[in-house]
C-alpha cells in the first residue's frame, strides 16, 4: 500500500546514509523499507494517541536493532551520526501523522544501536 499522507511521502527517508559510503545501499534501502512499512502501518492502524503511536514505532526500531547486525557483519553499524539521522527520520514520520509533541527518545526507546 502506497503512502496517502503527503508530507510523510515526501520524506527522503535516510538520504544521509544513502550519501556516506561507510554505509551499504542495500542495507540501507532495507532500513528505508523499515520506515516505509512503518507510514503504512500508521495509516492503516490510526494510532489515537502517541502511546499508540509509540507501540508502533518501538517494533520499527525493533527492525532497525535486527539490521544493525547486517550492517556490523558489513563492516559498517549504526553508530553515533546516523543514530542521529534515523532518529530524525522516526521524529518526521511522527509528525507528518500530527504527532509533532511525540518524544523522539520514546518513539525508539527499544533500541539498541
Amino acid at each position: 500500500m502506497p503512502i496517502t499522507n503527503q508530507q510523510a511521502a515526501g520524506i527522503a527517508f535516510l538520504r544521509h546514509m544513502y550519501a556516506d559510503p561507510y554505509f551499504p545501499d542495500h542495507l540501507v534501502d532495507r532500513g528505508r523499507a523499515v520506515l516505509v512499512r512503518l507510514c503504512e502501518r500508521i495509516e492503516a492502524e490510526r494510532p489515537a494517541d502517541t502511546q499508540a503511536l509509540y507501540v508502533l514505532t518501538q517494533e520499527a526500531t525493533e527492525e532497525f536493532n535486527a539490521l544493525d547486525e547486517e550492517f556490523g557483519a558489513a563492516g559498517s553499524g549504526i553508530e553515533t551520526v546516523a543514530r542521529e539521522w534515523i532518529a530524525d527520520d522516526f521524529f518526521r514520520i511522527a509528525s507528518a501523522y500530527g504527532f509533532a509533541d511525540a518524544d523522539v527518545e520514546e518513539l525508539i526507546a527499544t533500541r539498541d544501536w
